[in-house]
């Protein structure tokens, strides 16, 4: 499964728990995701580790700051030779433009790591835009046009709901990815996610990728679970 689209997220908080969940994954090559606990808490090291374990990583650490800052910080972040990295769309169009030439910049080879820009939370709902955020457009449309800013500044894709997936391919075209969080298998608590699908609906809705995580790391059997996520995905 080296071609997996299957995007584990690593939500542990040390360096061993990692390192034991993905020895029960031996002989496959995973695409992880380490977030922003994982990463503070534990560092490049971790990154090395997974790395080393054959491993390909999204960089989950969504930098949203000024245009300087963010380049600069991507330049640094790209000689960790990840494979994918994001920041926030409501950055706007020259904050992501500069994380493309930080990352250029910075890159290790002559391949930089893709760069995806973050929508709407998949915790947010449009209750939340309307009498929080006081933005007032459907939530679908503010997705859609933070993706659009986003292909404009030269991004690889977004990650949105499974539910924005289509919309946002039938505008932008299937290359432009979209790597959704919010998946659950049908029997699986929601926690504190509101717009989820379960993998099976993801590939119907055109996903990219899928991030999954609970389902899995929580699992009785992460090993056997990862492979019912794939199947029903992938097909």
């Amino acid at each position: 499964m080296s071609d997996s689209k299957v995007c584990i997220a690593l939500d542990f908080k040390t360096k061993a728990d990692v390192e034991n969940f993905l020895k029960q994954f031996e002989g496959e090559k995973l695409y992880v995701k380490v977030g922003m606990e994982l990463f503070y808490g534990q560092g490049i090291e971790m990154v090395e580790m997974i790395k080393k374990m054959g491993h390909k990583i999204f960089l989950d650490l969504k930098l949203h700051d000024i245009p300087n800052t963010v380049k600069s910080a991507m330049r640094q972040l790209a000689k960790l030779d990840v494979d994918m990295i994001n920041v926030h769309a409501s950055g706007g169009v020259e904050m992501m433009k500069a994380a493309i030439e930080g990352l250029e910049e910075g890159k290790v080879g002559d391949k930089r790591p893709l760069c995806i820009a973050v929508t709407c939370l998949t915790s947010l709902d449009q209750d939340v835009l309307d009498n929080q955020l006081l933005i007032h457009e459907p939530l679908d449309q503010v997705v859609l046009k933070w993706a659009s800013n986003a292909k404009e500044a030269g991004l690889d894709g977004v990650v949105c709901s499974p539910l924005e997936s289509k919309i946002i391919h039938d505008h932008l075209g299937e290359d432009f990815l979209t790597v959704t969080p919010g998946i659950r298998l049908a029997t699986d608590n929601v926690n504190d996610q509101k717009r989820v699908t379960t993998p099976a609906m993801a590939r119907e809705l055109t996903s990219s990728y899928i991030v999954v995580g609970r389902t899995i790391t929580g699992s009785n059997n992460p090993v056997e679970t990862y492979k019912k996520v794939y199947q029903d995905f992938q097909g």
